[in-house]
């Protein structure tokens, strides 16, 4: 397997069912990108694209998305970051940082979670969430 350097942004509406290496899918409409790992391996990678996973930016058609892209849970364990297209291979994770990075994730997917949630109520909702609160319901 030969560890990819760069990678391609291509905009597409909906993710396509095979992916070509090399190549990041961004669907915009949807907020997700997706992508072969970039190890060589094969395993299709998902990036959701919105608050507590990851941040896309497109700067003139060079993409950067944060955090890195961690696959612990296939056998490569590739780790890397994507930058202005280019990928920066980063070290390997423990066992137990990998645990740690998993529960840090579900930290921040359930505060945003609960910040959308917060947002949606509006006045009137936030209202009623803080008197039945009150109430003990």
């Amino acid at each position: 397997m030969t560890k990819l350097k760069s990678i391609h942004p291509e905009f597409v509406r909906r993710i396509p069912k095979v992916m070509d290496d090399g190549v990041l899918y961004i669907s915009e409409e949807f907020g997700t990108a997706a992508h072969n790992c970039c190890c060589g391996c094969g395993v299709k990678i998902v990036t959701p694209l919105k608050p507590g996973k990851w941040e896309m930016k497109n700067e003139n058609g060079l993409v950067t998305l944060d955090p890195s892209i961690g696959n612990w849970s296939s056998a490569c364990q590739s780790h890397y970051v994507i930058t202005r297209n280019e990928i920066r291979w980063t070290r390997a994770f423990s066992a137990d940082e990998i645990q740690a990075n998993r529960v840090h994730d579900q930290r921040v997917s359930a505060a945003a979670h609960a910040e959308r949630q917060a947002q949606e109520l509006g006045f009137f909702g936030k209202l009623w969430k803080r008197f039945t609160s009150w109430l003990g319901l």
